[in-house]
């Protein structure tokens, strides 16, 4: 992109941080969150806004938790800038070595040695199956944690930064991890995607269908209808459990941000309290944004997901 354009995309952002906070909160829903969240047994945190009513709730919506995978979405703003700006191709050959093997969740790491892909296929794995050896690649071909954030610091992104591998986040990185966020900016990353703002409108077209193709539908994603588009990423670790996540319901767009930390259940059940509050929490998202629909998770789902 040129110059000219980027600095009219950041503008527009800018502008809406600062419109963000005059947003009129949706008090009834505000109380039903409130509700939700208050014996929750740890630190927790939510924002939501209608795209349409323009109207928000936010509970320690300001405050920075650890993003745990969700900080991908960072590292793929960063990849979509270089490509915009022709320093990178989506269909660059790429060859995979058996020394980037770093385990966690993902498929890259069951390659061959000497195997062939591309930026494209790395971008996939990282969103939808939020594979850990193609999102450090992909970090280190967005120019290092140093770039992403720098791009963050343009887009008056204050609190959301990569802190792992990254110059001068050392004592970051030990308090959140591999990176750190508020789930008013982060729901505000994603919404400018949806609106084609943000780098791009073709960037944001492409990043919002790769974030349309969650592997990881058991949260909150499951409780909303399949056929309903919804555009997500999720992040895990033992003490943090959030959702990022975008609905396209009939009745409007509405996104969400839920976030986790310092969480007393860190077990790795599919019951785990904070797992739970994610679904309970798009369960009333989606009852109160689509009031007419009868639309319910199936008896037996969890059995079809979970085996029980």
């Amino acid at each position: 992109m040129k110059k000219i354009g980027l600095s009219i995309f950041i503008g527009l952002f800018c502008i809406s941080i600062n419109l963000a906070q005059d947003v009129e909160t949706d008090i009834e829903l505000q109380q039903k969150l409130e509700q939700l969240t208050q014996t929750f047994n740890g630190d927790v945190g939510v924002y939501v806004k209608n795209l349409k009513t323009g109207k928000e709730a936010a509970i320690n919506a300001d405050t920075i938790f650890p993003t745990a995978s969700i900080v991908k979405v960072p590292i793929l703003l960063k990849i979509f800038d270089k490509i915009d700006k022709g320093e990178l191709k989506y269909n660059d050959t790429l060859v995979y070595s058996e020394d980037r093997i770093y385990g966690g969740s993902g498929l890259m790491q069951f390659y061959k040695d000497s195997a062939k892909t591309d930026v494209r296929t790395l971008v996939a794995l990282m969103i939808s199956y939020s594979d850990n050896v193609t999102s450090l690649w992909n970090q280190e071909l967005a120019g290092g944690g140093e770039a992403i954030n720098e791009l963050l610091a343009e887009l008056d992104l204050e609190h959301t930064r990569v802190n792992s591998r990254t110059e001068g986040r050392e004592k970051d990185w030990e308090k959140y991890g591999w990176g750190q966020t508020t789930p008013r900016e982060m729901a505000i990353i994603l919404e400018k995607i949806r609106k084609r703002e943000l780098i791009s409108a073709a960037a944001s077209d492409e990043m919002y269908r790769l974030l349309g193709n969650s592997f990881y539908q058991e949260y909150a994603l499951s409780q909303i209808p399949p056929y309903v588009q919804a555009a997500a990423k999720q992040g895990m670790v033992n003490k943090s459990r959030s959702e990022l996540f975008m609905v396209n319901a009939a009745s409007g767009d509405y996104v969400c941000y839920i976030a986790t930390k310092n969480i007393e259940d860190d077990s790795w059940d599919d019951n785990n309290e904070a797992w739970e509050l994610q679904r309970k929490i798009s369960a009333l998202l989606w009852s109160y944004f689509e009031p007419n629909s009868d639309w319910e998770p199936a008896e037996g789902a969890s059995k079809i997901i979970n085996g029980f």
